[in-house]
């Protein structure tokens, strides 16, 4: 046992080596802390952007995406079995899709107005809404929301001279310009985005009660409900109260959501159930938000997901954290590299200081330390006594360091600078029919920019790891001194003076 008297009078009699010891440390342990908080307010930062998108981690879509090959036929866009559409597939795609071609000729006669509504697939093959079900049982997921997202198209006008007669060839297809040979030059055409909301998965749907801006988010009651992306309804001078069409229907304009940083860009969400009835595809959906049980359980569910539905791409949460860029990843990106070395630099630097310290303070010793074990002391109690020494240094060291970091992370907060968090839209793939979807960024996605504000929050086990890597250092340094004083004979340290 050291005697902490003795312990006490010796720190205080070495005043500036004590000082000097806790000081190196104190520095090591204050880095640790700033850099800590700073990262911390780094992924704060982060989880800001995903958030309003996911369960940040635990997140992920599941769609069936088409495009179109060398011969012009829908294929799916995941290689390997199963790519191939089967001819069941392929009828059901035709069927619901109708061919996506407007036919513009024997309109009626010539100055009557016409009107065709159509409700035609992204670039996502549909699937039994059942299949949710079979997801929903697999191990690691805790909840699934089916969605369904369409195009709606409307064509409208008047028809021309040119225009009334019979005759083959003219038509439209969905998505380009006006009529072919002969077909009606004056034409409206008007093209949005239309996504099915699970209301039984609110917190899993395609547009949350979260994003909801103004307004309310679906009721229980009325099916004829529509909430609007606010960048469309601006665009179309819509707010809470109006209406808007889908295929021929009117919707009562409730809610008008903003749609994040990276989210999907839809234009109008209504029911999943009214969806699927408009569009003719009841009990059909093509795309499953799924939760996982945490981010460690995504990889085992992805793969069973995989072996489940042949062709499926799967997005995760993470697909759009590295999509994510701007001064915040830049930021970091160099804290998590720059900022370890740092902190491993600057432990080693303190720790290597209170060693030599305490072995200069055990060489200017000497005399004393032989005294000691002349009159019986122990190596034991000598080493316990040299150990309790900078034990007591180390935790000085970390009141020390724990008032350096916490005051550069406070100064951090008090400055509050600014980073930005970009995300760019994805290459589209080039569905055959327009558009392209999936939830959590991974198609049509809301890119661009957002100031975030980058803070450094502390935590009590940060501040304790810190001070326990400071009593680690004072106890490193204390077994070097220890070393050195062990090998210290008695008639050898009598011979020199202090």
């Amino acid at each position: 046992m050291f005697a902490p008297t003795y312990v006490y009078a010796e720190l205080v009699h070495r005043k500036g080596r004590t000082v000097l010891t806790a000081l190196g440390l104190g520095v090591g342990v204050g880095l640790v802390i700033a850099v800590g908080a700073l990262s911390a307010g780094l992924d704060d930062a982060q989880q800001q952007v995903l958030k309003p998108l996911t369960g940040v981690g635990s997140d992920m879509s599941v769609t069936r995406p088409l495009r179109l090959d060398a011969n012009g036929k829908s294929v799916l866009v995941t290689p390997g079995p199963g790519s191939t559409l089967t001819p069941a597939e392929r009828d059901k795609l035709t069927s619901e899709n109708g061919g996506t071609r407007f036919g513009l000729r024997n309109l009626g006669a010539v100055g009557t107005k016409f009107h065709q509504d159509s409700l035609v697939s992204t670039s996502s093959l549909s699937f039994p809404e059942a299949e949710s079900k079979t997801v929903s049982a697999l191990a690691g997921v805790t909840a699934v929301a089916p969605t369904l997202k369409l195009n709606s198209i409307s064509v409208s006008g008047t028809v021309q001279a040119d225009s009334a007669g019979a005759g083959g060839g003219g038509g439209f297809r969905g998505g380009g310009g006006g009529g072919g040979s002969g077909g009606p030059r004056d034409i409206n055409f008007d093209s949005k985005s239309v996504a099915g909301v699970d209301q039984s998965q609110p917190a899993l749907a395609q547009v949350t009660p979260g994003q909801i801006s103004k307004g309310k988010w679906f009721t229980s009651g009325n099916s004829n409900e529509a909430i609007l992306d606010i960048a469309y309804a601006q665009q179309k001078s819509l707010g809470v109260g109006d209406s808007v069409v889908v295929k021929s229907t009117n919707f009562k304009v409730i809610g008008l959501s903003k749609t994040p940083l990276g989210g999907d860009t839809t234009d109008v969400f209504i029911k999943l159930a009214k969806l699927q009835s408009l569009s003719g595809r009841t009990g059909r959906v093509n795309g499953l938000n799924v939760r996982a049980k945490s981010a460690d359980a995504v990889p085992g569910v992805q793969a069973e997901i995989t072996r489940a539905f042949p062709g499926a791409s799967i997005s995760t949460s993470k697909d759009l954290a590295d999509r994510v860029g701007g001064s915040l990843k830049d930021a970091k990106s160099l804290t998590s590299k720059l900022g370890t070395a740092l902190i491993v630099i600057a432990l080693i630097a303190s720790i290597l200081i209170a060693s030599l310290l305490t072995l200069s303070s055990v060489a200017k010793r000497t005399r004393e330390l032989g005294t000691l074990k002349a009159i019986g002391w122990r190596q034991s109690r000598i080493v316990a006594q040299l150990t309790g020494e900078t034990l007591v240094q180390g935790l000085l060291g970390g009141v020390m360091g724990v008032v350096i970091g916490v005051g550069a992370a406070l100064a951090i907060d008090a400055v509050g600078p600014t980073l930005q968090a970009s995300v760019a839209a994805p290459a589209t793939g080039g569905g055959p029919f327009g558009g392209s979807g999936g939830p959590f960024g991974q198609g049509a996605v809301s890119a661009g920019s957002e100031t975030i504000a980058l803070g450094a929050p502390l935590s009590i086990s940060l501040i304790l790891l810190a001070v326990a890597l400071a009593v680690l250092g004072g106890l490193i340094a204390g077994a070097v001194g220890a070393l050195r004083a062990s090998r210290l004979r008695p008639a050898d340290a009598l011979r020199n003076i202090d």
